[in-house]
C-alpha cells in the first residue's frame, strides 16, 4: 500500500462528471495548511502490505514542525488505498494553504472539464466579404486560453488569409467579455499585480507581454499584435486596434479559430512552475462553463461544489482564489487528502492529476528540495510559499 502524508504549518459548454469515486472512510480527519508554515505529503510505501508506523517517524514529523518562527501547524501522514492514519497533528486546523490552493484547482478542473478539454480562441467577421475583401471589423474572442501566444495569432492570421481575405475595411476589436475585467484575485497585496501574475482577462496573448512590458491592457494588446500579425501574412487593415465585444444580436460569421493544448499539459505547466495566472484563468473557466459567470467568486464557488459532491470534508475551508495568493483562502489537511485519495482513486484523470506535480530533487518547484534523500525521484507534491505560509501536498 502506498502512504499518503500531510505536513502542515501556519456559451456554456456541457459535460457529464465521471461518477465521484468511492473512498473508504478515513477515521481521523486529516487536516492541511497553516497560518505561517503549511506541508503536505503524500509518501509512497512498500507495496506488500500496510506497516505500523514506527514510533520514530513520528517523532521525526514531529521535529519537523517544530520550525522556529512557525506559530500553527498541521500535518496527516495516510496509507493511501486504505486510508489508515499513520500520523495527525491538529487535523482539523483551517490554514493558508498558499499555491496548495493549485491542488483545488486542478482536481476540480479535471472533474468539470477532463483532460483533453481545449480552449478556443475565435476570429469573428462583422460585416460582409467581397472577393478579397472584408467589409467591417474583425474579432478576436477570447475564452480563456492561458496559454494563447504570438505564435497562435500567426497561424490564426494565416487561416484568415486562406480564407481570401485580403484586406479589412475596419478595425480589429479585441473581445475579453467571456470573463470579467476584474484584474486581481480578492485578498492579494497590491504588488502582487504583474509581479505574481499578468492582469486576468480571457484574452490575453503572451501573458499580457506587449512591447517589451506587461500591458495593463490585455485584450486590446491582443488585438493589437493580431492586427500585426494579420499585415505580416499580407492582409491589410485599414482601421485601429481597439477592445470590443461582440455585438449581441448581431451575426457575426466564424472565419478561423484556435484551440489550446489539452487541459492536462496546462494543468502540468501551471502545478510544476506553481503559475498564478494559469490557475486565475482556470478558475474563471470553471466559473463560466459551471455558472455562466466568469468571475473569480463563481469560479472559486464551482471549485467548492464541486469538492462537496465528491466527499470532501469541508469544515473550515474557504476558496478566494485559484493560486493561493490571496490571504483568503483557507484548506484543511483533511481535504487536501482526501483530494490526493480521491483523485488516486480515479480512473478517468488519475494519471493527468499526479503527472502535473513535480518530481522531488527532479523537476517543478521540487528541483533543488528533498536532493540526496529517500524522497528524492519518489515523491510528487505540490509546493505553497508566501510569508504567510509553507506547505506541501503530495504521494
Amino acid at each position: 500500500m502506498g502512504r499518503a502524508a500531510y505536513l502542515s504549518g501556519s456559451e456554456a459548454h456541457l459535460r457529464l462528471r465521471p461518477k465521484p469515486p468511492t473512498i473508504p472512510r478515513v477515521r481521523a480527519r486529516l487536516r492541511l495548511l497553516g497560518v505561517l508554515v503549511a506541508c503536505a505529503l503524500a509518501v509512497a510505501g512498500p507495496a506488500g502490505g500496510a506497516p505500523r508506523a514506527p514510533e520514530a517517524l513520528s517523532a521525526k514529523l514531529a521535529r519537523a514542525l517544530q520550525a522556529q518562527g512557525v506559530s500553527r501547524s498541521s500535518a496527516i501522514a495516510v496509507e493511501l488505498g486504505t486510508g489508515r492514519v499513520v500520523y495527525a497533528r491538529n487535523p482539523s486546523l483551517p490554514l493558508i494553504p498558499a499555491s496548495n490552493e493549485k491542488l483545488a484547482v486542478t482536481y476540480a478542473a479535471l472533474v468539470s472539464l477532463g483532460p483533453v478539454y481545449r480552449i478556443e480562441t475565435q476570429v469573428l467577421g462583422l460585416g460582409e466579404q467581397d472577393a478579397f475583401e472584408w467589409h467591417g471589423d474583425l474579432v478576436l474572442k477570447g475564452f480563456g486560453d492561458p496559454t494563447l501566444s504570438s505564435l497562435g495569432l500567426r497561424r490564426l492570421a494565416a487561416e484568415v488569409r486562406g480564407a481570401g481575405i485580403r484586406l479589412v475595411t475596419g478595425r480589429i476589436l479585441g473581445d475579453e467579455s467571456y470573463f470579467d475585467t476584474f484584474r486581481m484575485g480578492p485578498g492579494w497585496k497590491p504588488h502582487f499585480f504583474i509581479n505574481e501574475s499578468p492582469p486576468l482577462s480571457a484574452l490575453t496573448v503572451d501573458r499580457g507581454r506587449y512591447r517589451g512590458r506587461v500591458s495593463g491592457a490585455p485584450a486590446l494588446a491582443a488585438a493589437a499584435l493580431f492586427r500585426k500579425a494579420l499585415t505580416e501574412a499580407g492582409v491589410r487593415v485599414l482601421g485601429s486596434a481597439q477592445v470590443g465585444a461582440t455585438p449581441v444580436g448581431t451575426e457575426a460569421y466564424p472565419i478561423a479559430s484556435l484551440l489550446s493544448p489539452p487541459l492536462a499539459g496546462i494543468l502540468r505547466f501551471m502545478d510544476y512552475e506553481s503559475d498564478n495566472f494559469t490557475a486565475e484563468i482556470l478558475l474563471k473557466q470553471l466559473g463560466t462553463l459551471e455558472s455562466g459567470q466568469g468571475t473569480t467568486a463563481a469560479g472559486a464557488l464551482a471549485v467548492r461544489n464541486i469538492l462537496a459532491e465528491y466527499g470532501m470534508p469541508l469544515a473550515g475551508v474557504r476558496i478566494a482564489d485559484g493560486s493561493g495568493l490571496s490571504r483568503l483562502n483557507r484548506l484543511t489537511a483533511s481535504a487536501l487528502v482526501h483530494v490526493l485519495r480521491s483523485a488516486w482513486t480515479s480512473p478517468d484523470f488519475r494519471d493527468s492529476f499526479f503527472s502535473s506535480l513535480p518530481v522531488a530533487a527532479r523537476s517543478g518547484t521540487l528541483e533543488r528540495r528533498m536532493i540526496r534523500t529517500p524522497a528524492a525521484g519518489r515523491v510528487r507534491a505540490k509546493t505553497g510559499t508566501t510569508r504567510e505560509s509553507s506547505a506541501l501536498s503530495g504521494i
